[in-house]
């Protein structure tokens, strides 16, 4: 379960990067070479998910996306300096617990 879930957040780490790569083109008026970094960040991402153990890819997404809203929390704490919230941490923490089933439960 563990080598899972550093695919995970190795995984949301670069979904973040990459999609952070378009804001901040086209929002936040960045150069358009920001858009080369996160095509191939997102390209990494797609790539880490395919080395998740599991036998249905829909699966692998499902709980991958419960990583994903606590990565983009700690993003938005660490990377845009906005503290999350006690409702932020309340629901990451609620879909952190629905990932942990997803990947662990006995098949």
């Amino acid at each position: 379960m563990m080598p899972s879930f550093a695919i995970y957040a190795a995984a949301a780490l670069a979904e973040i990067a990459g999609c952070f790569a378009f804001w901040a083109w086209f929002r936040l008026d960045k150069p358009a070479w920001w858009l080369a970094p996160g095509l191939v960040s997102l390209a990494l991402f797609a790539w880490l998910l395919t080395l998740v153990e599991s036998e249905a890819a829909g699966r692998a997404y499902a709980a991958y996306g419960g990583i994903y809203i606590v990565a983009s929390l700690l993003w938005l704490w660490l990377a845009e300096g906005s503290r999350p919230d006690r409702w932020d941490i309340a629901g990451g923490i609620i879909c952190l617990a629905g990932a942990a089933i997803i990947i662990a439960a006995p098949r």
